[in-house]
């Protein structure tokens, strides 16, 4: 598997393949009919996975976020970052490929659904989550 490889995860299930018992008059060989391909889904490739679980590590060392969710749809990728398992996700990082040529296909979105930040390039976007402490004076 290289670096740049999506991640796709397949649901379980029975093999649906069928095949029919070859003609011994007809040596010409079978097709085999299979399940119906799956329209493409969005994921995360492996290096935009490292990016979000190293923020995520960090929050979860400091005891600030505790669970995470992946969710792949068709149109969206999305990684849910949870404060406990039972409450609803504090922040959404999403990827959106269908507007990768408009806002950029990154962002990341509040509990109440506000879009923290949109952009091109994931790590400026998970930036808005790894806020730094300064100095007040």
């Amino acid at each position: 598997m290289s670096d740049s490889e999506p991640i796709q995860l397949r649901p379980r299930g029975p093999d649906t393949r069928t095949r029919q018992t070859p003609d011994p008059s007809n040596p010409q060989p079978v097709p085999q009919r299979g399940p119906s391909p799956e329209p493409k889904r969005a994921t995360f490739t492996r290096q935009e996975l490292n990016a979000i679980l190293n923020v995520y590590g960090r929050k979860v060392a400091a005891g600030e976020w505790k669970d995470y969710a992946l969710d792949f749809e068709r149109e969206t990728a999305t990684f849910s970052i949870f404060r406990r398992a039972s409450e609803m996700p504090i922040y959404r990082i999403e990827k959106t490929p269908k507007l990768a040529r408009r806002q950029g296909a990154y962002s990341v979105v509040s509990q109440t659904g506000h879009i923290l930040k949109r952009g091109h390039d994931l790590a400026r976007v998970l930036a808005v989550l790894d806020k730094r402490l300064r100095l007040v004076e």
